[in-house]
């Protein structure tokens, strides 16, 4: 009796910690953020045409630091550093500008958080690489991201350019013009060198909405570990090689893990955004449910029918009830095709 109450309060513990958790919302991957925008007050609105640029137009990312999953800001630490590499190679280091953004902390409280930003002319056509290095210590991490601004019909050019930094991820796949459910593969460097057996942190960002919605769903469905939904995780091969599906349409964060350098890890990060898919069903969405709705009215009339004649027939509207599905399966298979 007594081993039961110990087990007993033990189970209750560990609950209790778990709620505890859940409570103070639990932490997804810390990730710096590339968000091209027109203005301070619409850059958490990001979408993959933001990163889609016309030929002479000023292009102003914002440097943000935070949880993309949740929508959960911190503030920057350091001043990042930012460049830019053009189409032809050229390489121009930006000026950042610091600047206060609205978010959301780790309690869910509303507030102000440093942040950054940086502007440059797009003058020539093809793939510029905006790519920021980052320092936090209070996460012993140091970030190298990269982002693609995408300029002009049939410009393909840039997207995989290597450019030399310390941590640094070079993809395999052209990173725009993506639907979801594409696969994203890379290889992750250090010191320009394949990254082998290294962890890959996955992470699509939310607005804040949605962010504590689906954050809510997953700590529901699946309390015993909430965050496995946030971030998904995959390893590069011996030669540094990985891949992953983005299932989502919206703005995707993948991260390779390198060393520890003076006890800050190395990360090499690239974002990417993902479009819906192409093409699209016109209207499939809209007319489904009242479709359905009345397939299902038309059933139910039938059963009535059926069950009313065949009073006294052992087993009858069981089997009516079974064609009745079968009925209902083949008509909706029959629209969806």
């Amino acid at each position: 009796m007594e081993r039961k109450k110990k087990m007993a309060t033990i189970a209750a513990i560990i609950l209790s910690g778990l709620f505890i958790a859940s409570a103070m919302g639990i932490a997804s991957a810390h990730f710096t953020m590339i968000f091209p925008s027109d203005s301070d007050a619409t850059l958490w609105d990001v979408t993959p045409e933001d990163y889609i640029a016309e030929l002479g137009e000023t292009k102003t990312v914002y440097i943000m630091w935070g949880h993309p999953y949740e929508h959960i800001s911190f503030d920057m630490a350091s001043v990042p550093e930012v460049s830019v590499r053009k189409p032809d190679g050229t390489i121009e280091q930006l000026t950042t500008e610091e600047i206060t953004v609205e978010g959301m902390d780790e309690e869910g409280n509303p507030g102000t958080f440093v942040a950054y930003k940086a502007s440059f002319t797009v003058d020539q056509r093809g793939d510029s690489i905006v790519f920021v290095r980052y320092e936090d210590e209070d996460q012993k991490l140091t970030d190298y991201v990269k982002a693609i601004i995408h300029c002009g019909e049939e410009q393909w050019v840039g997207w995989d350019a290597e450019l030399g930094q310390k941590a640094e991820i070079v993809p395999f796949t052209r990173p725009y013009g993506l639907e979801e459910s594409f696969v994203f593969m890379g290889t992750a460097l250090y010191d320009e060198n394949a990254l082998p057996d290294a962890d890959v942190e996955v992470e699509k960002y939310h607005t804040l909405d949605l962010g504590k919605a689906v954050v809510e769903t997953a700590e529901t469905m699946f309390p015993y570990d909430p965050p496995m939904m946030f971030t998904r995780v995959t390893k590069t091969n011996a030669a540094g090689e990985f891949a992953y599906t983005l299932d989502e349409p919206g703005i995707w964060f993948v991260g390779a893990y390198g060393p520890e350098v003076e006890g800050l890890t190395q990360r090499s990060v690239f974002i990417i955004p993902v479009l819906d898919a192409f093409p699209p069903v016109a209207g499939a969405e809209a007319t489904a449910p009242a479709e359905l709705e009345g397939v299902e009215t038309r059933l139910k009339a039938l059963e009535d029918k059926i069950a009313t004649s065949a009073q006294g027939v052992p087993g009858f509207s069981a089997i009516a009830v079974i064609a009745g599905l079968f009925i209902v399966v083949y008509l909706v298979k029959r629209r969806k095709n």
